[in-house]
């Protein structure tokens, strides 16, 4: 055997995956041809065997196969059949596995009135106190409250601990995952008494899907006591809202109507003065108390007529009122300005005069 695994160059493997129709004549003997189907394969047994497979077409072994095992005892010796057997494919259906009868018992199973004695052996529990042969003793034990004859041993918490690590109500979980924080920092956890203290708690929060369930400290869910949320109203509603119904308001009053202009305005007063023709740049010669009497006559007319048009804008405003006051001031204007013209004529005619007479 030794010289074949190390002579062996692949030609003994070579002629085991060769011999189908070998293998398909020792099922056919075994189990006939109506319960064989198609060749599906080679499977490498050892250095010096091999196994084909066939489909199985028996009735209630669907996904099943026959399995024909085909051996060489060296290079020169013939192919031989060394057993035909009917075993489970990948597709097949098959029994579970084999569970001892006192290891059947799973969690969740034990129902209303049943019992499940533990064994004497249990890893998981220890005595709680020195057992003694004395009553006195057990009796003292009992009235100081170790009446308990079994604790959990420190393989039982390591074990329950690894159990409620591991589960759903552990930080591996989804919901634990999608937590904002952990049970550990919330006010609905209850840590449990005595070493399982720094790890484990009580749930008791009647939101949280692990109410009354013992929760790993680093589990957590959506109630946690500390979770702030700032509540907003679903539709948009603007900074400012104006109630119309809650604000008084009374209509504006009506604008005064506009007095009609006077008859004698200054501004009518003034486009007269505008349109009066100026005197003629040459002034005729006259006699020294004529003259005299010319120029007294129009002193007043040049500060107080004169003057004050050349100071008026072309567009004047236009008052809605005029005071009593503006309007005597205005006559005034109006009376210099017409004696102004009269003084003019009679200096004129008074000059012709003069002419007239030297000429004679």
């Amino acid at each position: 055997m030794t010289l074949l695994l190390t002579l062996d160059d692949g030609s003994i493997q070579r002629k085991l995956a060769e011999a189908v129709d070998l293998a398909r004549e020792a099922v056919l003997a075994d189990a006939g041809p109506d319960q064989v189907g198609a060749h599906v394969g080679v499977e490498r047994e050892d250095a010096v065997s091999a196994s084909h497979l066939f489909e199985a077409t028996v009735s209630g072994y669907r996904g099943w196969r026959w399995s024909v095992t085909v051996a060489l005892a060296g290079e020169d010796q013939p192919v031989t059949v060394s057993e035909v057997v009917l075993i489970p494919g990948p597709e097949a259906r098959v029994a579970p596995a084999w569970v001892p009868w006192d290891r059947r018992v799973q969690a969740g199973d034990l129902g209303v009135g049943d019992i499940f004695p533990v064994e004497k052996d249990d890893p998981r529990l220890a005595p709680a106190y020195l057992a003694s042969d004395d009553p006195a003793v057990e009796e003292v034990a009992m009235e100081t409250g170790l009446g308990r004859v079994h604790v959990l041993s420190r393989y039982g918490r390591l074990d329950a601990a690894a159990r409620w690590h591991g589960g759903e109500f552990g930080p591996r979980s989804d919901m634990a995952r999608s937590a904002p924080d952990v049970c550990g920092s919330c006010g609905f956890f209850v840590p449990l008494a005595g070493s399982l203290s720094a790890a484990f708690g009580a749930c008791t929060n009647d939101i949280s899907p692990a109410d009354g369930h013992v929760v790993d400290v680093e589990y957590g869910c959506g109630a946690h006591s500390e979770i702030e949320v700032e509540v907003t109203s679903s539709v948009p509603v603007a900074e400012l809202v104006y109630d119309d119904s809650l604000i008084d308001y009374e209509a504006a009053p009506e604008a005064p109507a506009e007095p009609e202009p006077a008859a004698g305005t200054e501004a009518e007063v003034v486009a007269e003065v505008a349109e009066t023709p100026e005197p003629e740049s040459e002034t005729p010669e006259v006699s020294e108390p004529e003259t005299s009497e010319v120029e007294t006559a129009e002193a007043p007319v040049v500060d107080e007529a004169e003057a004050p048009v050349a100071e008026v804008p072309e567009t004047a405003e236009v008052q809605p009122e005029v005071e009593p006051e503006t309007a005597e001031a205005v006559a005034e204007s109006t009376e210099n300005t017409e004696s102004a013209e009269s003084t003019e004529a009679t200096a004129d005619e008074a000059q012709v005069e003069a002419e007239s007479a030297s000429e004679h």
